[in-house]
């Protein structure tokens, strides 16, 4: 840019017929310099509004298409397309008294529909990309799944109004998490087996969706919920992933929930299923202490559960991790098990992904620690 700065030798005020040559150069020169920056600018607008339309518009266009095959079709993905005054009636207008929970999503309401089922009804919170994003994936993946202990999907709806609302199957025993530190806790702590009983058929569920090539990104006791029986369905697919077979990771953005998010993941952003391993390992240590996985009213160094967890078990202090109502002191048989078990979570828990077990080695071992019990009541 020296040619547009101004210095002691240029003839800013000089007029002479000699000067007058020199100004017309000068004057010639500024031009043909505005009319380049002048092109390039539009050139540049033009290669902008190019992208834009390439891009942006057939995203737009792709939303509105599906959401209006959702508004105009009776099935979706293989599933029921539900009415939103159907819905609406279910739930009493999504009546606050029939919230059953809230998360980064939407909101999820208890509904009974006029042939009896009951439903639990995920309204999501705002509709845009990546709302429509997620809620695509969740009919996809659970579209394609069959198993005891994943939650079953009902059906879809959306209106014109663009609210987007998935229904599943009523789940009425509330979530693990409820029942290890929430309101359910304190009326009927979850005894030592069902415990052992929703560590196994979580870990099964884990296991069938990596090997359906999908990695489930959010496991947590609040996405565990139970059965009055206490069989467990893990539910929640919104930031699940389809992964293909033939890579060893998929580069993205770390997503999930704060005290359940793998490490190696969150600074290499590269989700593998031993992601879900790690998170798998900080259910373990609430199935055998009761604590949250993230507590801002324990000390500084122990508000992450993990990092607790790491620290009691490093230093052989069990019996300041283990949930003392198990019987940790007064139960061999708990004692032993529940060590075990917290020493299986040590290696799920491992910094470096490649040192932690696979969900499928994880399932044998939970199951090799529970006929571990039959073998010690039975000496």
């Amino acid at each position: 840019m020296q040619c547009l700065s101004v210095d002691q030798s240029f003839p800013v005020a000089s007029w002479s017929p000699c000067g007058s040559q020199k100004t017309k150069k000068h004057i010639g020169l500024k031009l043909g310099l505005a009319l380049g920056l002048g092109g390039a600018a539009v050139m540049m607008v033009s290669f902008l509004l190019y992208r834009y339309r390439r891009i942006f518009i057939p995203a737009r266009a792709s939303i509105t298409s599906s959401t209006l095959d959702l508004e105009r079709s009776n099935v979706f993905f293989g599933v029921p397309i539900f009415t939103h005054s159907e819905l609406e009636e279910a739930t009493n207008n999504f009546d606050s008294k029939n919230e059953l929970g809230d998360g980064g999503f939407g909101t999820v309401y208890y509904g009974k529909l006029r042939d009896g089922r009951e439903i639990a009804v995920k309204r999501l919170y705002e509709h845009n990309y990546k709302r429509v994003e997620q809620f695509m994936n969740e009919i996809e993946i659970l579209t394609r799944l069959r198993h005891k202990n994943l939650v079953s999907l009902y059906g879809c709806t959306s209106r014109h109004s663009r609210e987007l609302l998935l229904v599943y199957e009523y789940i009425s025993n509330g979530t693990v998490a409820d029942h290890l530190h929430g309101d359910r806790a304190k009326s009927a702590p979850l005894i030592w087996p069902i415990r052992m009983k929703i560590a196994i058929e979580t870990a099964s569920a884990l296991v069938y969706l990596h090997a359906s090539d999908i990695i489930h990104r959010d496991v947590k006791t609040n996405n565990i919920l139970l059965d009055n029986n206490f069989c467990v369905k893990v539910a929640d697919f919104g930031l699940s992933r389809l992964f293909p077979n033939d890579v060893t990771h998929v580069s993205t953005v770390p997503q999930g929930t704060p005290g359940y998010i793998d490490p190696d993941y969150h600074q290499c952003y590269q989700l593998t299923d031993k992601s879900d391993v790690y998170s798998f390992g900080v259910v373990l240590i609430e199935l055998i202490s009761s604590m949250p996985a993230v507590d801002i009213t324990r000390h500084q160094h122990e508000i992450n559960l993990a990092r607790l967890a790491i620290n009691r078990i490093q230093n052989c202090a069990l019996d300041e991790l283990v949930d003392l109502c198990l019987g940790f002191k007064s139960d061999d048989t708990v004692k032993t098990m529940t060590t075990l078990v917290a020493q299986l979570a040590f290696q799920c828990l491992q910094q470096d992904k490649e040192l932690r077990p696979s969900m499928d080695d994880v399932l044998q071992e939970l199951k090799s620690i529970k006929s571990t019990e039959y073998e010690l009541e039975n000496h």
